[in-house]
């Protein structure tokens, strides 16, 4: 069985600059988000050795998510000054490790990741892993697809199957989507069903199903819970609209441009010196040694 891991950029960067404290080269170039990034790419080519990797990206571009809610992500602090500095040198080494990049105008990150791992789902012989700190990629969760999520910094994934988000949220991946259209998600200023919080949310779900189920049936429920989500009806159909990942973004699946043997090690240790990574460049050696060009993974985590 071979893998795909497909990376959330800009969630993984995000992990990787608050995980880590701020330190900067003698010339003063800051590098803690760059490090903390590349140390999480490398500690996932060293144990799970994949086929296949390729990372998207954000753009500043709104999507239709905003056309369709103004508030949408409108609390969220403006990220440190000293953040996105770091993405064009960051973008320079994955360049240099020959890792597919992909963005696209009117689609997140995580649209793109949805798009790709639907695709490579059709594929024989081959299990797909996303690396995201965001939860919303749960929902993509098959017998095929699995969500590698950071904890403790920087220096431990868990992986999540169907049996593992259940835990986790309480329903299995197919409801990830509806348990939000209840219970909103604060992350993104998604509002849900006022009044209906998580715990109701995953009983409703375990009792109906889906959403459409639920509003089938609210003559069943108790006449608290009826009002609520009579009045709450728009913003339940909106959440989760706002929530569901697209799978229509411009891409097509080459599995060729995202195979894993074309590193130019030269030029990262190059890279690395400039930035200062000593610890990293012992960790490329590594990998020049351990990692061979599109190999057979001996083992699945599912």
């Amino acid at each position: 069985m071979k893998k795909l891991i497909l990376i959330d950029g800009n969630a993984i960067l995000h992990r990787a600059y608050h995980s880590l404290p701020p330190f900067k080269t003698a010339k003063g170039e800051v590098t803690n988000a760059i490090f903390g990034f590349i140390r999480m790419l490398f500690d996932v080519l060293l144990k799970e050795k994949p086929d296949y990797i390729g990372i998207a990206w954000d753009r500043k571009a709104k999507t239709y998510r905003h056309e369709e809610f103004k508030e949408y992500k409108a609390q969220r602090a403006a990220p440190p000054d000293d953040l996105y500095p770091q993405l064009p040198r960051l973008k320079e080494v994955l360049s240099a490790m020959d890792i597919p990049m992909m963005e696209q105008d009117g689609y997140e990150a995580d649209d793109i990741l949805a798009t790709i791992s639907a695709k490579a789902e059709k594929e024989d012989n081959l299990q797909i892993f996303i690396l995201t700190g965001d939860k919303d990629a749960l929902q993509l969760v098959t017998e095929k697809t699995g969500v590698l999520s950071p904890v403790k910094g920087i220096s431990q994934m868990i992986v999540y199957d169907a049996a593992k988000v259940e835990e986790k949220m309480g329903v299995a991946p197919k409801q990830v989507v509806d348990f939000k259209a209840l219970s909103g998600d604060s992350s993104d200023n998604i509002h849900g069903v006022p009044g209906i919080g998580p715990k109701q949310a995953v009983d409703l779900l375990k009792k109906y199903g889906d959403l459409d189920n639920i509003y089938a049936h609210l003559d069943e429920l108790s006449p608290g819970q009826k009002s609520k989500l009579e009045k709450g009806k728009d913003s339940a159909y909106l959440s989760r609209k706002l929530c569901r990942l697209m799978m229509d973004a411009p891409f097509d699946l080459d599995l060729q441009k995202f195979e894993t043997h074309s590193i130019d090690y030269p030029k990262v240790e190059k890279l690395f010196e400039e930035l200062e990574f000593r610890s990293l460049t012992i960790k490329l050696r590594e990998i020049k040694t351990r990692i061979t060009p599109v190999q057979e993974s001996q083992q699945s985590l599912f």
